[in-house]
């Protein structure tokens, strides 16, 4: 079930509805219930394998809280990593592995050959086995005493409205939230609703109108080369921003309308004056994860620089391969984390030149050259996520930078990519509220506050305004698929 479709416009009042009308003590129960139904809207018998990564995870974690020694409890922690990391291998990583299996004995002359055969991934499955993991790490850790209610955990890694794409919660923030009672609070189900619609907004407006332009240039990029593709890399850019943002969005929205409080995943990246800050920015739920259960571990920056630099390519690599299990996936990692290896190599210089010609990082000017640099930096690596291989990507790049055809940013070409003129400008307009509105964010201005001071016809006129606005300039129709967020394939 999409949080863009009819059904969930269904789902999500009635299941809120009966939330709210259940005596506390079984909400637990009726949400665990609502989240199974979500995600068998899409194939019921993956859910086998949710319910099989919380019944292990469950298991693994009342073990450790009765294990003393070191060893035992080390153990067990090894059994719960290998047999979730083993489902996710073997439904997202096994292909993958085979081919590259093959290739390599084919180059060795070795006369062997693999059979690869796909399975079909099931939906949202890093994002659930991920936040169980890191719930087992935690009571390993013995940062967290382990749930003994096995349906309360159950909710924890199935709660619907971050269950297949995130935020990747932690057991800390979420897991008591389903002991609280919640009552009817109208600011905060008001705010969660407002939220909601700013997460519609973003998707069905913004990133489902650029993603006609883009797929229209990617999928056809021998004829659509030089600045055409430019365009489109740089739309592709806020096109995964607004639509990861906007399932986020929706989700933390959703959350909140029942009482529920999910951690911040975005916070304005393509604001950042850095590709370190950016990534401080940017998925932070997935980034949080990698610091605190892998970076942190592998000894983070405590045992020398080398040592770190490794550590950190080594998260940037693993983190590309999480999003897919494509070389393109792992060179955009690859990319991010070499940018930061270089930065800080490059630190001590980069402060004797500003020492040196009285460069002031905080002024105006200096930062927006800063997020320049930065958005163009993060920039070429999404056109490794965007292709369909790696083939794909360094041919988009010849074809981007070996074709001189300035002039189709004033000739009127770029409208006939999917776009007429109209809805290009208005992509433009839409993209132009974006930055205003994270830009008023940033400076600590958030437009929910300030509705919440204005008179009563301004704060029901400006809801029904972007619903409008949803609804006339949103991606419908009768020939209207409607597109899965991005992160879902993750």
């Amino acid at each position: 079930m999409l949080f863009n479709s009819f059904s969930f416009l269904i789902f999500f009042p009635i299941v809120t509805l009966c939330y709210y009308l259940i005596p506390h003590r079984f909400r637990y129960l009726w949400l665990l219930a609502a989240s199974y139904f979500f995600y068998m809207c899409w194939e019921p018998r993956y859910a086998l394998l949710l319910l099989g990564s919380t019944a292990v995870t469950y298991v693994c974690a009342r073990l450790l809280g009765r294990a003393e020694k070191i060893s035992i409890r080390r153990l067990i922690l090894i059994i719960s990593l290998v047999l979730n990391f083993g489902i996710l291998f073997l439904y997202k990583y096994l292909e993958f592995f085979l081919i590259n299996l093959n290739s390599l004995l084919k180059a060795l002359h070795i006369e062997l050959s693999v059979n690869a055969f796909s399975l079909v991934l099931p939906v949202g499955i890093s994002f659930y086995i991920f936040q169980a993991v890191g719930y087992t790490i935690d009571v390993y850790r013995k940062e967290l005493a382990p749930e003994k209610n096995f349906f309360k955990y159950a909710v924890f890694v199935s709660f619907f409205p971050q269950l297949v794409a995130g935020p990747i919660e932690r057991a800390g923030n979420l897991l008591h939230q389903f002991e609280e009672k919640h009552f009817f609070e109208w600011k905060r189900v008001k705010n969660g609703l407002l939220l909601m619609l700013w997460g519609f907004f973003l998707k069905v407006v913004v990133a489902d109108r650029i993603a006609i332009f883009v797929d229209a240039v990617f999928d056809d990029f021998y004829n659509y080369g030089g600045w055409y593709l430019v365009v489109a890399s740089i739309l592709f850019a806020i096109q995964i921003y607004c639509d990861f943002a906007g399932y986020s969005t929706i989700a933390i929205g959703a959350a909140s309308v029942m009482g529920f409080t999910l951690m911040e995943n975005f916070h304005q990246p393509y604001l950042a004056v850095s590709v370190k800050e950016f990534w401080r920015r940017w998925h932070i739920s997935l980034t949080g994860w990698f610091r605190d259960y892998l970076y942190i571990p592998l000894g983070g920056n405590r045992k020398g620089k080398v040592r770190k630099y490794v550590n950190n390519l080594i998260v940037f690599f693993l983190s590309g391969l999480w999003h897919g299990a494509m070389w393109n996936y792992v060179i955009w990692g690859g990319l991010n984390g070499l940018y930061l290896v270089i930065a800080d190599l490059f630190a001590p210089v980069k402060e004797k030149v500003r020492n040196l010609v009285h460069w002031d990082p905080e002024a105006s000017s200096n930062r927006l050259l800063g997020r320049i640099v930065t958005f163009v930096l993060v920039d070429f690596s999404w056109i490794f996520f965007r292709s369909q291989g790696t083939t794909q990507a360094f041919q988009v790049l010849h074809q981007m930078t070996s074709v001189r055809n300035i002039g189709v940013l004033l000739d009127g070409s770029l409208y006939q990519l999917g776009l007429d003129q109209r809805n290009f400008w208005l992509m433009m307009l839409s993209i132009v509220l974006l930055f205003v509105v994270d830009s008023l964010h940033e400076r600590g201005l958030h437009v929910r506050a300030w509705l919440e001071k204005q008179n009563l016809w301004c704060r029901i006129l400006v809801p029904i305004v972007l619903i409008e606005t949803i609804l006339i300039f949103g991606i419908w129709g009768s020939n209207y698929d409607a597109s899965a967020f991005i992160y879902f394939r993750f």
